[in-house]
């Protein structure tokens, strides 16, 4: 019982934020998982910058539709 008291005495701020700003890390977490999933498909590019693209691709969910050539 001691420990627990001593624990949540330990995490007193970030348990008293959660009351105000209803917020968890759930969300870097997900984050996180994007850019490392974004990480992955990037294998063999050379640049950072193509990494990057790959990052806002993957976490952006991008559809990206290709309309056929029209010819007038």
């Amino acid at each position: 019982m001691v420990k627990v008291a001593q624990t949540l005495k330990k995490h007193e701020p970030g348990i008293l934020r959660w009351f105000v700003s209803k917020m968890t890390n759930g969300l870097l977490e997900g984050i996180n998982s994007l850019v490392q999933a974004a990480k992955r498909k990037a294998r063999g590019y050379r640049t950072i910058k193509n990494f990057i693209a790959m990052i806002y691709a993957t976490a952006n969910k991008l559809i990206i539709k290709v309309e056929p050539h029209k010819q007038g």
